[in-house]
């Protein structure tokens, strides 16, 4: 790349290469609850009718037992998928994706009688620390019906996993993180404290922090965890500075978490 500079002016003229820069590698570790976000082809319909909404939660809690794959939250859009997730294996929510986004696109196809692909492209996705982080990514997820207008109240929209978590609905599919089963002793309260924690709606700090994090396939928490997360992966784990970036050693077996 070359720059030439004029007062006032700058032109940046780039010099082809046969070779593509590689795609940045997913953040992701054993255990580590993983918020990811996938979207329609072009923000474009994904979901047509309640049959699709139940073929892609079926598939999903299939193929997520096969790759033992904890789904702790979901919700379903018209054009995109949010979903919080963790596993033993960091490889693990990838593989999940990529079965059920194949399975789930041949079935819309042949429904509709389309051809082509359906989704974006690969999913978004971050890192999320199992603090107060990781309740905001939960009301995050199952807020987005009433951010969208779709609905008043989460629990009027029947595709995401508020009513389990707030109603104690029976869904196979999920698996109560820790963090919300610490909310009390039995379901009920449980489910008491986590209705309180809709009672406010997130600030728009927050919310940008949560996409921001998503969009750029950084950690989602504070400082101290985007270094734990950067030492066990040995690379940078937030949104870095201008410069060269520093090398950071990774951590050996045991030392994270």
């Amino acid at each position: 790349m070359t720059i030439l500079s004029q007062p006032g002016l700058c032109f940046v003229h780039y010099q082809a290469t046969d070779t593509a820069m590689p795609r940045r590698a997913r953040l992701s570790l054993p255990g580590v609850p993983l918020h990811l976000v996938q979207r329609g082809n072009n923000r474009q319909a994904c979901f047509f009718a309640p049959d699709d909404c139940q073929h892609y939660l079926d598939w999903l809690e299939d193929h997520s037992r096969r790759q033992g794959c904890r789904v702790h939250a979901y919700v379903l859009m018209t054009n995109h998928v949010h979903l919080l997730v963790s596993a033993d294996d960091p490889g693990a929510p990838s593989r999940v994706m990529k079965a059920l986004g194949q399975r789930y696109v041949q079935y819309i196809n042949r429904t509709y009688r389309r051809s082509g692909g359906l989704w974006e492209g690969r999913f978004r996705s971050c890192l999320v620390q199992q603090d107060d982080c990781l309740f905001a990514c939960l009301r995050y997820i199952e807020m987005n019906p009433v951010r969208a207008g779709m609905v008043e109240q989460p629990l009027d929209y029947r595709w995401s996993s508020y009513r389990a978590h707030a109603h104690g609905a029976f869904d196979t599919m999920l698996t109560p993180h820790a963090a919300y089963l610490a909310l009390g002793t039995n379901p009920d309260e449980r489910q008491q404290r986590y209705r309180m924690l809709f009672r406010e709606q997130l600030g728009q700090q927050v919310l940008e922090d949560i996409r921001d994090a998503t969009r750029g396939n950084f950690v989602l928490g504070n400082p101290k965890f985007a270094a734990e997360v950067a030492v066990a992966l040995g690379r940078r784990a937030s949104r870095g500075k201008a410069g060269r970036p520093r090398k950071i050693k990774p951590a050996q077996s045991g030392e994270l978490f």
